[in-house]
């Protein structure tokens, strides 16, 4: 019996501690993509990697156009016995069958035309295009300082071709064709702007493979090159477009990260012991990185913050538990960063290197694996709740509305190998805490003695009133003053001086 208790105790234990990180434990598989073939997924895309997406989105667009001309033809079906029936009952049996023909070819013509006028993307003037962009146009400044990093990524990409002698005069024309084609297709949705930027980078990259047959390793670098130049033009028209809700969705994260600003390392089971110097200034530079991404252009320098950043999360878990760490310690570490650091746009950064970057980066490599889980962290952080967090739901909704707070580490529980300092300034904090209750608790007394004293006052002067009204004071009018004692004394004038009375008046 007491073995059999000690095995239900241990697989409850085991199954409370999977509980614990259900939430935020991600397996290694589930970052795969779900169709298979070996590159890393991504939640923008249902799932899957870049090159399954985009198989799947033509199929699902290409069953979507068949459906619409389908429906298309069925109508011009029905119009066109609708108007024979018509044309018959009118007397249109004297129409000959050449001119019957005819007209159902030019009506035919005209449904063909206005179907496909409805799929293509329609074409603005030249002249509306220039007042939208004057309108949308940001500040001198800000053109000054993007033409000058414009200017200068065109001389370095210029630079960067010359190694490459004939194949980098057809990659700039590449480049500069489809930077026209972009500009004259402003007016297209930011999906279908990213089509086109994904099927530019992989003809280029096939080109230098096949026709040009540069290595490997020259066409990574090569490819890097191109996103730089052509990302650094296209910035400040496709990232956070008017047309998206990706402004929508960065509100919504930073809101629901500050309203999670009560959440501790703890809760998330975090790996990282900041009191120690060195996973400080780990942390530090980690929220720094993900903090900067912002400040980036290109979609590879936005993806290098986040390899940053894991890095720096990687050695504050070597440092904290002196041994390597594991994925399992990684991402809830990426989370923690995350909510503490709150990056700029986050939701918009995630979208715009989704959309824009080179594939062949967010499929595979570190790069991708950790750009990855961030998408994930972020994902985890939008459906945070208090199974997560392994909290009842009453202190999970105490802890979001303010109402409360998780309590500070004691410095009892504190190893024996942290600095008296640390100790002291734990204590301090827990002083000033029971300072601040007391103060507030003084507060709140003193607020309920002056309305005491206010009620008081209030109902002593209401009994006056009420006695007053009850007994009212009737005030009489002023007596005649008195005359001398001994005036109305008719006989005092018989008396002699020293016997007659003084009269004073009173």
């Amino acid at each position: 019996v007491f073995l059999s208790l000690t095995l239900f105790s241990f697989n409850r234990k085991k199954m409370n501690l999977k509980s614990e990180r259900r939430g935020i434990h991600v397996d290694q598989s589930e970052l795969l993509c779900k169709k298979g073939c070996g590159y890393y997924g991504n939640p923008a895309w249902q799932g899957f990697c870049s090159k399954c997406w985009r198989e799947e989105y033509h199929k699902a667009r290409q069953k979507q156009i068949q459906e619409d001309w389908e429906l298309a033809e069925r109508l011009q079906r029905e119009e066109e016995e609708a108007y024979a029936s018509s044309q018959s009952t009118q007397g249109a049996q004297s129409l000959t069958f050449s001119k019957f023909e005819e007209k159902k070819t030019n009506e035919k013509t005209r449904k063909v035309t206005t179907v496909k006028k409805f799929f293509t993307a329609s074409s603005r003037t030249g002249a509306k295009k220039a007042e939208i962009q004057e309108a949308k146009a940001p500040s001198p400044s800000i053109n000054r300082q993007a033409s000058i990093e414009t200017d200068r990524v065109s001389k370095e990409f210029i630079e960067f071709l010359k190694t490459y002698q004939k194949p980098g005069q057809d990659i700039y024309k590449q480049c500069k064709l489809f930077l026209d084609t972009m500009n004259h297709k402003r007016d297209l949705s930011i999906e279908e702007q990213s089509e086109c930027a994904q099927d530019f980078y992989q003809n280029v990259a096939e080109k230098l493979q096949t026709r040009w047959k540069v290595p490997p390793e020259k066409v990574e670098k090569a490819m890097d090159q191109i996103e730089k130049y052509i990302m650094t033009r296209q910035y400040k028209y496709v990232f956070c477009p008017e047309t998206t809700d990706d402004e929508k969705k960065d509100l919504a994260v930073q809101k629901r990260i500050r309203a999670l600003h009560w959440v501790t390392p703890q809760m998330l089971c975090v790996p990282v012991n900041e009191e120690i110097p060195e996973v400080s200034d780990m942390v530090v530079k980690a929220i720094t990185d993900i903090i900067e991404m912002d400040s980036k252009r290109v979609p590879r320098d936005k993806l290098a913050c986040i390899t940053k950043c894991s890095k720096h999360i990687f050695n504050a878990i070597k440092i904290t538990k002196n041994e390597p760490a594991s994925a399992d310690d990684f991402l809830p570490t990426l989370i923690y960063i995350v909510l503490k650091g709150n990056p700029p746009r986050l939701q918009s950064n995630i979208q715009y290197i989704t959309r824009f970057c080179n594939p062949s980066r967010l499929m595979t490599g570190e790069d991708g694996y950790y750009f990855t889980n961030l998408c994930c962290a972020v994902a985890f952080i939008e459906k945070l709740d208090a199974q997560s967090l392994n909290l009842s739901q009453e202190d999970f909704d105490r802890f979001m509305t303010g109402q409360a707070s998780p309590k500070k580490q004691e410095s009892d529980s504190f190893s024996p190998d942290v600095c008296l300092g640390v100790k002291q300034m734990y204590k301090n904090l827990d002083l000033l805490s029971q300072l601040n209750e007391r103060q507030e608790r003084i507060v709140n007394e003193a607020k309920k003695l002056e309305k005491d004293l206010i009620d008081w006052t209030d109902g002593v002067t209401k009994e006056v009133q009420d006695i007053v009204e009850k007994y009212p004071l009737e005030i009489e009018p002023k007596n005649q003053a008195l005359a001398a004692i001994d005036s109305e004394n008719v006989e005092n004038d018989k008396l002699p001086p020293p016997l007659q009375p003084q009269v004073y008046a009173g």
